[in-house]
């Protein structure tokens, strides 16, 4: 695949940079030595090779889901400007 001015020109109106008539050779070439590059990755053998999201192995370290604190409701609202039930209470916003 090969980029023209024309498409130069489009791409550069579509990503909202103006271009003056001397910059369009420039980027033409950049864009194609680019385009070429990317062809050139569709021929390298990826066969048994596994999917990754990262170059280095990230773990995820698991841990138990319990609760380690809580069951403080009057320690909680005790800055509250006001609460109800053991719960924030804050003003009506929306009507």
């Amino acid at each position: 695949m090969s980029v023209d001015a024309a498409t130069v020109k489009r791409i550069a109106h579509l990503a909202r940079i103006k271009l003056q008539d001397h910059e369009v050779a420039p980027l033409e070439r950049e864009l194609n030595g680019i385009l070429s590059w990317i062809e050139q990755l569709g021929e390298v053998n990826t066969d048994g090779v596994e999917p990754m999201t990262a170059v280095i192995p990230n773990n995820l370290r698991w841990r138990e889901d319990v609760v380690t604190d809580g069951g403080y409701p009057d320690k909680v609202l005790a800055n509250a400007p006001q609460g109800e039930f053991g719960f924030f209470a804050v003003p009506k916003v929306i009507e």
